[in-house]
């Protein structure tokens, strides 16, 4: 009878052991085989991965490719991806959170590589329903959350050594610029207020877990507004209490953006103290926003800007 009692238990431990290991998150890893990625996930059954005509969707994924010299593969990539210039030479399948699976197929692609959030969901199932390789990447705004994306796209591409590469000079970069920020005292960090939009005198501000907000915090800077999370409109009143030292916006570079003059003329703006300076700085959305290879360079231009050379 406890010979009996003692193996149900074992058996019992077993079923358990198995399901939390099947709980897990999938863990990439790779090798390489005659030029060909294989990729799998810890508990997944290994799967041919052929990049040899990729579509890339999102700056940060292109920028990537091309950092990797791997740019050979691309056949198109999104509006986005308008970083190194050559680029701009190849078919734009579209804005990376409105992609049309049409325009992308008609290109005959062997696999995609999209930067996580790109849609629409009716889209991405189209083109796994086409059984289309797609691998999303993972994007965190951070120091590190730079780097495991260098790695990611190095493991779907098939170069790991290239990769490691890249990212220790990357890495390099990045706590360079972090450590220059950081000699700054808090006492006289300045307050930046990201103002992602303002039309119709609706002010659209970046709050925490935002691209904006790791920009600024990797620049040695305070995010004005961050009590909340993502993007929200402000109210005036949240405005004036924001007390914003500085404006950051992207410029946009067609003229369709809010001018300077405009925002400023705004009331709670102009009762900040940014809006009593006239203090606005405007850099290149993909390249402030980006989070790729060159966001440490994007992070110093940023300090000098908000506190002079």
């Amino acid at each position: 009878m406890t010979m009996r009692n003692n193996l149900r238990r074992i058996r019992t431990w077993e079923l358990a052991l198995t399901a939390a290991v099947m709980a897990l998150p999938l863990i990439p890893t790779a090798r390489t085989v005659d030029g060909f990625a294989f990729v799998r996930a810890a508990h997944a059954e290994e799967k041919k991965f052929d990049t040899s005509r990729l579509v890339s969707v999102g700056g940060d994924i292109t920028e990537i490719v091309y950092a990797l010299g791997e740019e050979n593969r691309l056949i198109a990539r999104d509006t986005t991806s308008i970083y190194p210039e050559a680029a701009l030479k190849l078919p734009n399948v579209g804005y990376m959170r409105a992609l049309s699976p049409e325009g992308i197929l008609a290109m005959n692609p062997t696999a995609i590589i999209a930067v996580e959030g790109s849609g629409p969901q009716e889209a991405l199932a189209v083109l796994k329903n086409a059984s289309v390789p797609f691998e999303s990447v993972p994007s965190a705004f951070t120091r590190d959350g730079i780097i495991a994306k260098i790695d990611r796209v190095g493991t779907l591409l098939g170069v790991p050594d290239k990769a490691k590469a890249l990212e220790e000079k990357v890495a390099a970069d990045l706590d360079a610029a972090i450590a220059d920020a950081e000699k700054r005292p808090e006492a006289e960090r300045k307050r930046v207020l990201f103002i992602l939009s303002a039309q119709n005198g609706r002010i659209m501000a970046s709050g925490t877990g935002t691209a904006a907000d790791g920009i600024v915090k990797l620049a040695g800077a305070i995010n004005a507004v961050g009590a909340f999370p993502g993007y929200k409109p402000l109210t005036d009143e949240a405005i004036i209490e924001a007390k914003p030292d500085i404006i950051l916006m992207m410029n946009r570079g067609d003229g369709a953006g809010t001018k300077n003059e405009d925002l400023l003329a705004q009331p709670a703006i102009a009762l900040t103290p940014a809006g009593e300076k006239k203090a606005i700085i405007r850099m290149d959305g993909v390249y402030l926003l980006g989070f790729g290879p060159r966001t440490a360079a994007a992070a110093r231009e940023l300090n000098t800007a908000i506190y002079g050379g």
